[in-house]
Order: structure tokens, then sequence, then C-alpha cells
């Protein structure tokens, strides 16, 4: 396994496809090289498991590529613990995996203490038991707001929650490229406000949140909040613990690189721990578990949260991606982020003719994603993908370009957005 002390040189990049000849000016060619040869953060790219063809990988925000040492750490899981040591492991770490795990995901990204971090089930899962959790602790409040905006699952779970206990939704309709303002927050808030759920970055435009302004206000209406923190765990600093957040919710396998389906994190105040209850009681999260007990009793603690068996094998993945972010440090990954996200913004305004950059051009309200708007994006999107250029499309015709900073060269956002260029122009058809 690569010592994660000392970054390896970068890879060579993959060949071009035959099908693909860039064109990119010399001007630009120079500045994405120099910006390479000034990022400290460049080494780490070598970390990185190739990609055969791959030219320009623009969906980091989407699912995070896999590290080299995954590899090795998913192989030696199986012929170690699991091969070697079966049903003792989970005697042997198994057990404790999920608030472990948390604990690390708690320092490295969040800003959390120990013992305020779980990982288990999915985040549409954790979501639904955590925002359930939070209305049942405001009795005889009423009210459940959300904005229009924010990620589907978000909207329809909040919906069916609203309907079981017969709440109601009130919906803030924010500018789409702003996003959600402490302003409008104060506005939909009030004594009838159970919970406020939003994301800390828009899943669309990008929009970084004004995370400590709106919990205060939250607060000051005497409800909690939830934060979705999908779009900016592991590539926005968090300090979970110092801004007062209630509950969070987010995915890891974005930018923290835990691979497909991997398991979602929750993040419960330990001063709430007492108070909020969730409500899919398994056997996992009781304070017994084989005790085999005829009532349910919960586990103190964060450990509550856990309902079924925890995914030991999709927790070994984020691992190796936690280190590597602890080596590199979030102020550095947050540096890199705005500097790739302010050079793609550059690049659409000098050379993407008719395209519409709906991302905030303030770096403080930007995250690790711009989106960038034109009517023939669905086609240029699928056929980028045939040439080895991956961004993602969100309709009605928005092109997403997610730069997770460890993995991304600004050489690699340079060749991409040209060849969106190309193929908008209908100079590759």
């Amino acid at each position: 396994m690569t010592d994660p002390a000392a970054p390896a040189a970068p890879a060579a990049p993959a060949a071009l496809p035959e099908n693909l000849s860039l064109n990119l000016p010399d001007a630009l060619r120079d500045r994405a090289a120099a910006l390479d040869a000034d990022d400290p953060l460049a080494p780490y790219r070598a970390r990185f498991a190739p990609s055969d063809g791959l030219i320009a990988y623009l969906d980091g925000n989407s699912l995070g590529r896999p590290l080299a040492a995954t590899r090795e750490r998913l192989a030696s899981f199986v012929d170690g613990p699991w091969a070697a040591r079966l049903i003792r492991s989970w005697d042997e770490g198994w057990m404790d995996a999920p608030t472990e795990l948390g604990d690390t995901l708690g320092r490295v990204v969040l800003g959390a203490a120990a013992g305020q971090t779980v990982v288990a089930d999915s985040t549409t899962v954790l979501l639904y038991k955590l925002a359930r959790a939070a209305v049942d602790a405001r009795p005889g409040r009423r009210v459940i707001v959300a904005d229009t905006e924010n990620f589907p699952t978000d909207r329809f779970v909040l919906q069916g929650i609203a309907a079981e206990r017969g709440l109601e939704l009130r919906w803030i309709t924010p500018d789409a490229e702003a996003g959600v303002t402490p302003e409008e927050v104060a506005a939909a808030v009030g004594q009838d406000t159970a919970l406020v759920l939003l994301s800390h970055v828009a899943y669309k435009s990008g929009y970084v949140a004004d995370l400590p302004a709106i919990t205060r206000i939250v607060h000051d209406a005497g409800a909690l909040v939830l934060w979705d923190l999908c779009h900016s765990a592991g590539s926005v600093p968090l300090d979970l613990d110092a801004d007062g957040v209630d509950i969070a919710v987010g995915c890891t396998y974005k930018y923290l690189n835990g691979g497909p389906g991997s398991p979602a994190f929750a993040y419960l105040a330990a001063g709430l721990q007492g108070e909020v209850r969730q409500p899919v009681q398994g056997w996992m999260g009781a304070a017994e578990p084989f005790a085999m007990s005829a009532a349910y009793e919960p586990a103190t603690g964060i450990r509550q949260l856990i309902s079924g068996t925890p995914p030991v094998i999709g927790m070994l993945p984020m691992r190796d991606m936690l280190a590597l972010i602890e080596e590199a440090g979030m102020a550095a990954v947050r540096a890199k982020s705005l500097a790739l996200t302010g050079f793609a913004m550059e690049i659409a305004d000098e050379h993407l003719a008719g395209v519409h950059v709906a991302s905030p051009r303030d770096p403080e309200r930007r995250g690790s994603h711009i989106m960038l708007d034109h009517p023939d994006f669905r086609r240029v999107v699928a056929e980028a993908w045939e040439r080895g250029v991956v961004p993602d499309f969100r309709p009605p015709q928005g092109l997403r370009v997610g730069l997770s900073p460890l993995s991304t060269s600004f050489t690699e956002v340079a060749n991409g957005l040209w060849l969106i260029r190309d193929l908008l122009n209908n100079q590759l058809r």
C-alpha cells in the first residue's frame, strides 16, 4: 500500500480516444499547465485508480473516483477479518465500526467532537429517521419549513412525514442561482415551526447557504434545523459543533469517495441525544442487542440512531479517503476547490458562447461544482460521455461540472470544457 506520508508523482494521463483531437488554444493550455505546476495538491492525483480512456471526469460531486489503496483494502478484508476471523470479527471491531468511523468523519470533515456522528443506512433513510424524530421532539408545532430547490429526496421525505403526522409543509422558493437566504428563513419560521430542512450546498447551483446565521434564526424561533451535507462533506469546511447545528445527514459516495451505494452518515448534537428519538427501532440500536429483549430500549448516545446490521464492507473505501483528506487538510482542499471552479467559470465566460453560468460568482458562496445552462446540453452531455468527458446533466438544460479537488487537475478541466465547446459548436459531429 502506498505510504500516505509520501505522495507519488502524478500518473501519466490516459491516451486520448482515437475519435478525439483536442485543439485547445496555446494560452489556455499553458494557463492550465501553470496552475497544475503550482498546485500543492497535484501529487495526490496519483493515489486514485486510473480510468482508461478518460479525458476529464467532471462529475466528482455525484460519484468520487476510487483510490488505488482501496483495491488492496477490499482484498485484504476478504482474506483477513472476513475469512480468517469470520463471525468473531463482530467482537473485534465490526460492532463498533459505525461509531468509530463516525468519530473519524466528524473530526476530519464535520467539525464534530466524538460521540455525535454515526455511519449507517442511506441518505434517504437517515433523513426520514432524523426528520421524523425532530418533529416529534417539538410537539404542538405543526409546520416543517423547506425549499422548493432542494434535492428530490429531501422534499419527498418531508412530504411523506407531513402526510403521516398531519403537519403543514411551508415552502421557501429561493432564487435558483442564489439559494436560500437567512432573510427568507426568518420570514418563514415562527412559533408554529417544528423543523427546518435545508441543504448546505445546493445540488444544482452549488450555492453555499449561510449555515451559522440560518441555524441561529431557526433556534430563535424554537425549532430544530436539519442540514443536508451531501454536497459539502469533504469539499467545504464545516464546524457543526461551533455553529450549534442540531442534526445533519450526508452521503459518502461524493467527495468522501465511498463508492456506489456507500452508507450515509448522521450527526446528532450531544445535547439533543436524550431528547430526540428516532422511529425505526431495530435491534442494533437497542441498549443490549444480544439480550433479545421483548421490548425495545434505545441505546444511549449516538448509537441509538442505528437500526439494522451495520454495512461493514460499505464503510471500507471511505476510510482511505478520510485519511487522504486529513493528510491534505480541509483548508487546502477548499482552496483547490475554489481555484478549480473559478477556472471553470473563466473558461465558460471566455469560450462557451451562449452558455449561462448559473452558479454564484462569490467564492464564499460557491461549493465544489458549478452549473452551466444551455438548451442543447442534453445532447452535448450524452455525446461527451461517448468521447471520454463525463459531466452531469440536470433538467431542464443544465450541465453540472463537479470538481473533486484531490483527484482533478486544471488541465483536465480545460480539456473537458473545450470538448464541450466543440460539441456545442457541432465541430465533432
